[in-house]
């Protein structure tokens, strides 16, 4: 009997550490938004991970429609291409951080967490972005020294509401019409529309930009839609 309850027990503890560091909605420390609060149709659309190869495409797709969007860029893919992340940058749209390697941020040393962060802020800073520099982590994920480093340093970290491709691949038709069916005002949509797996993401992305307008919404940048919800 006391075994079983241990193993009980062990089974509670481990299923609460996976969702807390999955959550969206909430982090041990620091500020986190997943969702603004406003009564406008807004909505602020992001991009992970990346810059890479396709970065002129996805530029010439969100200048045709009039978008600015929030990209939050990997470090190392940054120093890679720096012209790539210049090029957005000076598009109009927002780098944020994503990490400088993509590791998932669980259990990793505070010496670990600082190099992630710092050093792809230096990046994005090299690419010409001011202001504020807003945080995702990789995969969602968030645990113990991450969380604390965040709010240490008044970091803001910024998951979603919205996430039509993920885990799966679906086509750009699927992906126009979860992000149609989901979002709501003041959403954060996340896409992913980087490499070879991200064709049908890009592909998606006209048609939900042209169909979410049709809906009545405007499209800003996070620090934008932050500044609506009094973040």
């Amino acid at each position: 009997m006391l075994f079983a309850a241990v193993l009980v027990v062990l089974m509670l503890a481990v299923t609460g550490v996976y969702r807390l560091m999955n959550a969206r909605t909430f982090q041990l420390a620091g500020q986190l938004t997943h969702r603004v609060e406003t009564g406008e149709k807004v909505v602020a659309l992001t991009f992970d991970d990346g810059p890479d190869e396709h970065t002129r495409e996805i530029i010439d797709i969100l200048a045709e429609q009039r978008v600015r969007a929030t990209f939050f860029v990997v470090g190392s893919e940054v120093e890679a291409r720096p012209q790539e992340a210049r090029a957005l940058v000076a598009a109009g749209h927002q780098l944020a951080n994503h990490t400088y390697t993509h590791r998932r941020m669980i259990f990793v040393s505070p010496a670990t967490v600082a190099e992630e962060i710092e050093r792809t802020d230096a990046a994005i800073r090299r690419a010409g972005q001011r202001g504020d520099i807003l945080f995702r982590p990789p995969t969602g994920k968030k645990l113990l020294t991450l969380p604390l480093y965040l709010a240490q340093h008044r970091r803001h970290t910024i998951m979603w509401d919205v996430e039509p491709d993920s885990g799966r691949t679906p086509t750009a038709a699927e992906i126009i019409a979860t992000v149609r069916e989901q979002v709501r005002p003041g959403s954060i949509i996340l896409l992913h529309p980087w490499y070879g797996g991200g064709a049908n993401t890009r592909e998606a992305i006209k048609g939900l930009v042209t169909g979410l307008r049709e809906q009545g919404y405007r499209f800003v940048t996070v620090s934008e839609l932050l500044t609506l919800g009094g973040s």
